[in-house]
Order: C-alpha cells, then structure tokens, then sequence
C-alpha cells in the first residue's frame, strides 16, 4: 500500500509510493482541494495536465449538496464528477471547528445546523465512515474534534479524548472495497496531549496517519511544533499526512520534518483575490505596478498561465472582475504548489534535498500580507 523509496541523510524527508484503487501516488504530495466535487475554478482536464495525482472532497458538504443519494445514483464520487484519479475524503472533523457556531458536540457526534438552510444534521464515526463509503473515496478520514489552537487545556483534552474514542468506532466500520483509513492526531502544540494521542491511533493500526489540529489560527512557529511533537511516534512504513495548509515554504519546512501528504485551499482561494504564489513568495496582481508589466506572472514557470498571459492582462482580467483571470491564478497557483512537490521528488530521487531545502526556505519570503507590487519586482530583480 505504501512504499518508503528513500530518507534524505540530512533531514527526515521521505520519497515513497502510494498504491489505492485508482492508482499510484507519488510522494511527497500536494493534493488539490475539490470541496464539493471540484477544484475551484479548474477543471479535470487542468488537473491532469498540470501533474495532479489525486484531488480531495468533503464529507460534510457532499453528504447535504447533492446528497448521498445522487451521489450513490451516479455510481461513486468518482464517476459523478469523472475523476478517474484517487480521491481522499475529508471526515468532516474539520467542519467542527470551521463551523463551531453551528454545531454541538455530543459524547457520540457532532449536532450541526445546515450552513444552508438551518435543518438538522448529524455527524459521529458512524455516520462519516457510512458517507465515507458511499462517496467511495481512496481514502477515508476518521472522524475527529479538531479545536481552535488556543482552546483551553481542558477543552484540548477533551478533543483529544474524543478523537481516539471516536476513531476506535471508525476502526470498527465497514468500508467500500479497496478503501484505505486513515487515522487522525490531534493534541495542539501540548507535548504529553499529541504524543497520548498519537500512541493511542497508531496503536489502532490505520493505513496512514494524519496530523490535525495544524493551520487553525496558530503562529507559524507553533504550527511546526505541532508537526514535530506527533510526528517521531508515527511508524516510518506507513503515510503521514499534515492537514489543511500551507503556503509553500511551509510544505517544504514540513517535508524537511517528515510528512508525505498535504492538501491547502490556498492556491486557489488566494487566486480569486489576485494574489499569486511564487517561489519567492506572495504577488498581488492587481497592483499598479504590473499595470504594463508584459512579463508573465512568474519567469520560468511553463503552465498555460505564464506561457499564454502577461501579468499586464490578468491584471487587467482581475480588475474588470473577467472570470478569466481569477481562472487563470488559479490555474498558475496550482501548477506552483504541483511543481515544488515535483521537483522535491526529483531532489529526494538524486540526494540533493537538503541543498534545494536550503535554496528554496533562503529565497522565499513569508509574510502575513502579500508583498506589494513593488516589493515583489524587487525580489525579482
């Protein structure tokens, strides 16, 4: 199911190879986010071409839009949205903290209130492996409580308490055929909470472990800590996933620390606000400064984006609200997040990695608000 090809020498970096039902996947890996059976802005064809080797939904969305029984009509997720590809299913978990306004968590669930319509809904291990299977996903998440990152300790412990209670029940469920489980780590950045929990879900033996609870609010420093205090006691033959983020520095710094696996709504969301990645950080594309600015969006990147537009267009495309535009970032976004995982398998493959961590952390530039116009051609220059 999972093979581990190689452990860089100088970090704890991992090449390997993923086997599900629809395919093999390589990692490390990005996986693009398609929430509701698509990846905004994107289409299938897109995907493909630029390098995408398995796509995300949800369980908590597809189960009220368009329903299990569509979805079960259609013959499986895959077929209703033609993806042939893998796909791995979000449990739902994270919908409770996203959507705590909305919710109630009981001993057995979580009671949410429709984001769309108020009505009713409940979601517990139970229910989220049965959506889980219907939707026929690769990969299956258990069910989780994943708190804010400055919940109090007692409401951690009881997070984490529910999580490992919780994903015993999801052990116990049936699953579509071929589907692999992964379990989920929660416990902040509470040393003695994440290393409880992460004995208690390996000890459940899961196809692959997830480390949740990361990119909810917390300081960078405290969201790598979280990643680093879950991680030594996750066995080395089988995946670890970081959920939910990052930006691509941050997938770098987190490969560097062992996880194989990450999905971010970033490229895309960022995107439809003209803002683009970069391998020296964020631009934002709407600014003045690109206004005859007949570069592509960023030099030497070969997706259709930057072969076909200059920064001057999608600027333009942007603020005249051209749907083309926000298509077109989103499309360059993506390829980005694709082409770093890419090239961090060819650098894992040679024994280079630790040369392109280096490289890449040293030129790329976080920042909390996206660098202006001309900070970035600075940069550039």
């Amino acid at each position: 199911m999972f093979e581990l090809l190689k452990t860089d020498r100088h970090t704890k970096a991992r090449l390997g190879r993923l086997t599900t039902t629809h395919g093999v996947v390589d990692t490390p890996v990005y996986m693009p986010v398609g929430t509701q059976g698509s990846v905004k802005a994107i289409d299938p064809r897109e995907l493909i071409e630029m390098g995408t080797q398995i796509i995300l939904g949800n369980t908590y969305h597809l189960n009220i839009r368009p329903g299990l029984d569509i979805i079960r009509a259609a013959g499986g997720l895959h077929r209703f949205i033609n993806w042939d590809l893998p796909i791995l299913t979000d449990s739902g978990g994270f919908q409770v903290f996203s959507l705590a306004k909305i919710r109630k968590i009981k001993t057995h669930g979580v009671e949410f209130r429709s984001h769309l319509d108020g009505s009713p809904l409940f979601l517990g291990p139970k229910e989220a492996m049965n959506i889980q299977r219907t939707l026929g996903s690769d990969i299956a998440m258990t069910f989780d409580e994943c708190p804010p990152h400055d919940a109090p300790a007692k409401e951690q412990r009881l997070a984490v308490e529910r999580t490992m209670r919780w994903a015993g029940e999801c052990r116990e469920q049936p699953r579509a055929a071929g589907q692999l489980v992964f379990g989920i780590v929660q416990g902040g950045s509470n040393a003695a909470l994440r290393e409880e929990c992460a004995k208690a879900i390996v000890a459940l033996d899961f196809d692959g472990y997830a480390i949740g609870g990361v990119s909810v609010g917390e300081p960078e420093p405290e969201m790598m800590k979280a990643v680093e205090l879950a991680e030594p006691f996750l066995p080395a033959p089988k995946p670890r996933y970081a959920m939910g983020l990052g930006t691509p520095a941050q997938m770098v710094e987190l490969i560097a620390r062992g996880v194989d696996m990450f999905d971010c709504v970033l490229p895309t969301r960022v995107a439809r606000n003209g803002t683009a990645y970069t391998r020296k950080g964020a631009i934002g594309i709407k600014g003045g400064a690109y206004k005859a600015d007949f570069g592509p969006v960023e030099e030497g990147c070969d997706c259709f984006a930057c072969r076909h537009f200059t920064r001057a267009y999608l600027r333009h495309l942007l603020n005249v609200n051209e749907i083309l535009g926000l298509r077109m970032l989103s499309v360059h976004n993506s390829h980005l997040y694709l082409k770093v995982m890419t090239d961090v398998r060819a650098a894992l493959a040679a024994g280079t990695f630790a040369e392109f961590y280096r490289e890449f952390i040293a030129g790329y530039v976080p920042s909390r608000k996206v660098l202006s116009a001309r900070a970035a051609a600075a940069l550039e220059r």
